[in-house]
């Protein structure tokens, strides 16, 4: 069983469908004692940071988090679920995040351009990764597949955490892992097949 971690941040039904699509079965729940017994945890979301802490904290799901990375709970972060798992992000003036890997989380710089071309922000739509390392995770992707992002801020990590990266007007870190935590700045649930097969590979993997 696969619980999708509900925080008041949205995106909960586009990811249920996805594993659904796949054949895994799913809970959504903001209950820890709920998402405790499931074998996996996806940690979805959009919006901003100091919301989602204080709808984090306010359910216990902060420290439900933290003991179940520290347990080796495999646990897949998406979009703003690969921010939260930082230190702090510059988002809402600053906000303390969980810290259960170094970094932090920036705004694209602006002007954001590519060449002549101003670029929009939030970036929003569909990109490649590179991928800097082989994964589990990163299975059967081929390296020209494309993902969809919809994001303003991006995570800054330790070199030897970056699994992938993206070029927008700026190379930034679009994938990261670390023992037991893969998070991605794209959605897989919204990418189509190359999205279906990382979904996929992560209802398998044993770190």
């Amino acid at each position: 069983m696969i619980g999708i971690i509900d925080y008041e941040a949205g995106n909960l039904t586009s990811v249920a469908r996805a594993l659904d699509y796949l054949g895994l079965k799913w809970i959504i729940s903001s209950d820890p004692d709920v998402l405790a017994k499931c074998e996996r945890i996806i940690f979805p979301g959009v919006g901003a940071a100091g919301s989602a802490m204080e709808s984090l904290k306010k359910r216990g799901l902060d420290l439900f988090i933290k003991e179940s990375f520290h347990q080796g709970v495999p646990i897949l972060g998406i979009c703003l679920g690969s921010q939260i798992i930082l230190e702090e992000s510059m988002e809402d003036g600053g906000t303390k995040t969980l810290g259960l890997i170094p970094g932090k989380v920036l705004r694209f710089p602006s002007p954001l351009r590519y060449g002549e071309e101003y670029l929009k922000v939030p970036h929003m739509g569909w990109n490649n990764v590179k991928w800097l390392k082989e994964h589990p995770i990163c299975a059967n992707l081929d390296p020209e597949f494309e993902f969809y992002f919809v994001h303003s801020y991006y995570p800054v990590v330790e070199e030897d955490l970056i699994l992938g990266i993206t070029f927008y007007g700026i190379n930034f870190v679009s994938a990261i892992e670390y023992r037991n935590l893969v998070a991605f700045q794209f959605h897989p649930e919204k990418s189509g097949r190359p999205g279906l097969e990382i979904l996929k590979n992560f209802g398998t993997w044993i770190p």
